[in-house]
């Protein structure tokens, strides 16, 4: 392999790229645009109280705190299982379940067995406003303090205390279209390169088919990754286990090198990779989609590429979750980056042919 040409060649690509003037200003202004995003963005939480409720009979003294509370939405369910599936998917941050004979036990001074199921985003100030909402209305409704037995059960992650904004959600999201911006830009120089016939001059020189696929990969590679992790470094991505966060920025910018390759052997100019390209963000973009929307989405996102590079970012940074809990993200990662950059190598191949 013959890396003087290589680096040749990554250097003149450089060049080729920032010239498009284009290109570098989409790639510049989508950077600056997604950190400013970051801080705008509230970098806290709405804990209004919308509360979930399956009932066969409501207690009237439950009506009257609603009405004199503003800040508390109470909202009845058509059954114990759309009131659970409404918490997990966080319609609600908590669900009540009230027993049939919950005005029957009122009326004996007995405390009713009532059920509570808590959203997983619910810090602990909230679940210990929902246990006095319940006590109050026990004393509005009897005159007399109850000691009511509460099951309560956590649906999901229990997220008590450790709230996540919604910006520092979206750091996922701003990581893949950074990503995406520069698979748009590697992709139209490959698909220029053949459609000026360059690629086949520089095969005149020393330079073989192997130099020319290496060298693109490690341009493809070297853009994407130093423009994600300076973003991440920026907002902030980077605080908890950096290494961690730069090995699966690197798998990210192999993936969508490999990306970039399959595009460009599939269009002709930059407005057909463009046509590409477009349905393939919001492809990668739906795992990072299903982070900020809990319960947006289902399993089936994880046969997509992007999810295990979404998950890690995720879980790293807002959780500090270590090697021991993502690695099988990073491998699987690796795994997809074999497969979707080796058929981009191939494709590119049938170009030359």
């Amino acid at each position: 392999m013959n890396w003087r040409s290589i680096g040749a060649l990554v250097h003149k690509d450089l060049t080729l790229f920032f010239r498009n003037r284009f290109i570098s200003v989409i790639t510049v202004l989508a950077l600056v645009m997604f950190v400013v995003i970051y801080f705008v963005m509230p970098n806290s939480v709405d804990e209004t109280l919308e509360i979930g409720l399956y009932a066969p009979v409501v207690p009237p003294a439950l009506e009257l705190m609603q009405q004199a509370d503003g800040g508390l939405e109470i909202e009845e369910a058509e059954s114990e299982e759309a009131l659970r599936e409404g918490v997990t998917e966080g319609e609600y941050i908590a669900g009540l379940v009230f027993p049939a004979d919950i005005m029957e036990k009122f009326e004996l001074g007995q405390p009713p067995d009532i059920k509570v199921y808590f959203a997983s985003d619910m810090p602990d100030e909230i679940r210990e406003a929902v246990n006095v909402i319940i006590t109050e209305m026990a004393y509005l409704q009897t005159g007399q303090t109850l000691n009511i037995d509460l099951q309560a059960e956590i649906l999901g992650r229990d997220m008590a205390g450790a709230q996540i904004p919604q910006r520092d959600r979206m750091r996922s999201l701003f990581a893949i279209f950074i990503l995406m911006t520069e698979t748009f830009g590697l992709a139209a120089l490959i698909s220029e390169e053949f459609e000026h016939r360059t690629a086949w001059a520089l095969l005149v020189t020393p330079m073989s088919v192997k130099d020319l696929f290496t060298a693109k990969a490690i341009l493809g590679i070297l853009l994407a990754f130093s423009q994600v992790l300076l973003l991440l470094a920026v907002v902030g991505g980077m605080n908890a286990h950096p290494l961690l966060i730069a090995i699966a920025l690197l798998l990210g910018a192999v993936l969508v090198t490999g990306v970039a390759f399959l595009m460009a052997s599939l269009g002709k100019d930059f407005l057909s990779v463009t046509a590409w390209g477009v349905p393939v963000m919001v492809i990668l973009a739906i795992p990072a989609i299903g982070v900020m929307i809990p319960g947006a989405v289902s399993d089936w996102i994880k046969a997509i590429p992007s999810y295990y590079l979404t998950d890690t970012l995720y879980q790293v940074a807002n959780f500090g979750a270590g090697w021991g809990d993502i690695w099988r993200n990073l491998l699987i990662l690796a795994g997809f980056n074999v497969i979707i950059l080796s058929a981009g190598i191939l494709a590119l191949r049938r170009k030359f042919q």
